[in-house]
C-alpha cells in the first residue's frame, strides 16, 4: 500500500520523525511486558510461590485456601499442624526501587497474620529473596495501627492522591530478609524439630 507523504516521512513512506518520548517503554519490552500484564504476573508469582511451599514443606500436611474477594488484607491462608497463617503477598522485581508496601488493617485482625513480600527475577520467575513483617507462630501481626496512612498511588482530576484510612505503610525497613523459602517456612511455621 502507498503511504501519502507527510511530515516525518520519506517518499518511500518511512517514518523519520523523534519519537515523542524516548524514556517510554516500547512495546513488547520486558519492562512493558510486566506492567501491561501485572495481574497475570502476580497470579503466576503467587502459584509459584504456594507450590515452593508446599514442596518445602513436605511431608507436613499443610492446607492452602483462597478467599473468594480480596476484601479481607489477605491472600492466602495456610494452615500446618495447627498453626494458621493469613498471608498477605507482595511482589516486586529485584531491581525494583519500590521502598513501601500498603497493607489493610483487616489482617491485624487475624491470628498470626502476616506479609511476605516477594523479590524475582523479571526474565525467569526465580523467587527470592523474601521480605517478612509478622511475628512468629501463634503470635499476632505487629500492630499496624501507628504506620503512616496509606494514599491512593493514582490522584484525582486535580492530582490529588486521597488517604485510605484503612490501608497503612510498611516501609522496607520494617522488613525482615530472608533469602530462601526455608527461611519462609520457619518463620510462617517454625521449625518441624522445634514443635
Amino acid at each position: 500500500m502507498d503511504r501519502e507523504e507527510g511530515i516525518g516521512t520519506t517518499p518511500a513512506g518511512k517514518d523519520t520523525a523523534e519519537p515523542e518520548n524516548r524514556h517510554m517503554t516500547q512495546p513488547n519490552s520486558p519492562q512493558s511486558v510486566h506492567s501491561e500484564q501485572s495481574s497475570y504476573r502476580k497470579f503466576i508469582i503467587e502459584h509459584l510461590f504456594t507450590g515452593e511451599l508446599l514442596r518445602t514443606l513436605w511431608p507436613r500436611r499443610a492446607e492452602v485456601m483462597k478467599p473468594q474477594v480480596d476484601d479481607g488484607g489477605y491472600d492466602l491462608v495456610v494452615e500446618v499442624e495447627g498453626i494458621v497463617r493469613h498471608i498477605r503477598l507482595k511482589t516486586s522485581k529485584r531491581a525494583a526501587k519500590t521502598a513501601r508496601q500498603n497493607v489493610h488493617l483487616r489482617l491485624q485482625e487475624k491470628p498470626s497474620g502476616c506479609v511476605i513480600w516477594i523479590q524475582f527475577d523479571e526474565r525467569n520467575f526465580d523467587l527470592g529473596p523474601f521480605l517478612w513483617f509478622g511475628s512468629p507462630p501463634d503470635e499476632p501481626l505487629p500492630c499496624l495501627s501507628d504506620m503512616r496512612i496509606a494514599r491512593h498511588t493514582k490522584g484525582d482530576a486535580t492530582g490529588e492522591k486521597s488517604e485510605r484510612p484503612a490501608h497503612r505503610e510498611i516501609t522496607k525497613g520494617r522488613f525482615k530478609k530472608l533469602e530462601n523459602i526455608t527461611e519462609v517456612v520457619e518463620h510462617l511455621f517454625g521449625s518441624r524439630q522445634a514443635r
